[in-house]
């Protein structure tokens, strides 16, 4: 199956968007659907059991002599385990929904989410370790 382009994929959302077509229903849809992408990462841990929480402090595991370009490879992220595959799948679809209303969005102000991605990319790219996300 061919990759979607975002293009593709948001003028798509503009011609099936009917029913939640006001910028109000379009944010609100968009923090549900946000809301929904956490709900099913956290149901990983809570409910499925496939991901582990370690909530150990991060400041007490990373070592204060390490320096900047260390950090990158000493990745802390609370968790132990791999998703499974049902919880992989909802967490995909749920992350496709709020991509659906993140293009709704857009389409609303008119703005191009390829080129948006395309500006973040370069400003990431171009900052590097800099960006410090």
């Amino acid at each position: 199956m061919k990759k979607t382009d975002l293009k593709k994929f948001q003028e798509t959302v503009d011609d099936v968007l009917i029913r939640h077509v006001s910028i109000l229903d379009v944010v609100t849809k968009l923090q549900e659907s946000g809301a929904k992408v956490n709900r099913s990462t956290i149901k990983t841990i809570t409910s499925c059991g496939c991901i582990k929480l370690n909530t150990t402090s991060l400041d007490k595991k990373v070592p204060s002599d390490m320096d900047y370009e260390e950090l990158k490879n000493y990745k802390l992220t609370h968790t132990d385990g791999d998703v499974c595959p049902v919880c992989k799948e909802k967490i995909e679809q749920e992350i496709g929904n709020h991509l659906f209303y993140l293009s709704a969005l857009c389409n609303h102000f008119n703005l191009d989410l390829e080129d948006i991605l395309d500006k973040e990319y370069n400003r990431i790219s171009t900052l590097g370790k800099f960006s410090l996300y």
